[in-house]
């Protein structure tokens, strides 16, 4: 049995030992990205004043920490995933877990997640990985976010599709993994307008968790 922290996994090393592949495209990555939502003035207001403290406060040079704390959370957050008043489902940080796959146990912390429970995480849904450079000594983003899916697929034993997003600065690509296959979006700029589309397709997250939620309770 090997034991590999996240962060040690690349693309190369995780499709050679657990079979996966990447697709160009992919229907529920095209659905979640098309979803349509009217953002309001008050919405719009927030977006720009989040997205002007970034750009005056230097936010390319914040550290991970910062980039959580000071612009991904508070987006996150806005976009009111812990706002079910039935608490089926919250925004949870920095959160251990591990899994075993086949002869591999993975272990590691998720930056951000969106799991049912209330205290604790449950059923994830959704993984969240954040960066400063595209290319770090601490390991591959990429790598990490999708490793950390795979462990969400076993963990949850079943044939939904599993959401991710990696935050590397201003720059926002959105994945997802159905069985084998996974596909990455575009790089959305969040200092652009383009910040308006990553609230639209959190929005549209929210809708798919609490339909795949409304689907283990009926």
């Amino acid at each position: 049995m090997k034991r590999i922290n996240f962060r040690d996994w690349t693309m190369d090393a995780i499709d050679d030992a657990f079979g996966t592949s990447e697709t160009d495209s992919c229907p529920v990555l095209d659905k979640l990205l098309a979803f349509k939502y009217e953002i309001s003035e008050y919405e719009k207001k927030y977006l720009s004043q989040l997205q002007l403290s970034y750009k005056r406060h230097s936010g390319e040079d914040w550290n991970e920490s910062e980039l959580a704390n000071k612009f991904i959370s508070p987006l996150i957050i806005f976009t009111e995933f812990t706002a079910a008043s039935t608490n089926q489902y919250g925004y949870f940080l920095e959160r251990d877990f591990s899994v075993t796959i086949n002869d591999y146990e993975l272990v590691g912390k998720v930056d951000g997640m969106l799991a049912s429970g209330f205290r604790h995480p449950k059923k994830p849904y959704f993984c969240l990985n954040e960066y400063k450079k595209e290319s770090d000594p601490n390991g591959d983003p990429r790598g990490q976010l999708l490793i950390a899916m795979i462990a969400v697929q076993q963990l949850n034993q079943d044939d939904n599709p599993v959401y991710g997003v990696y935050v590397v600065g201003k720059l926002w690509r959105f994945v997802v993994l159905t069985g084998k296959t996974y596909t990455f979006s575009d790089a959305f700029v969040a200092t652009k307008a383009d910040i308006f589309e990553i609230y639209k397709i959190l929005k549209g997250l929210r809708h798919e968790i609490e339909a795949l939620l409304n689907q283990t309770t009926t």
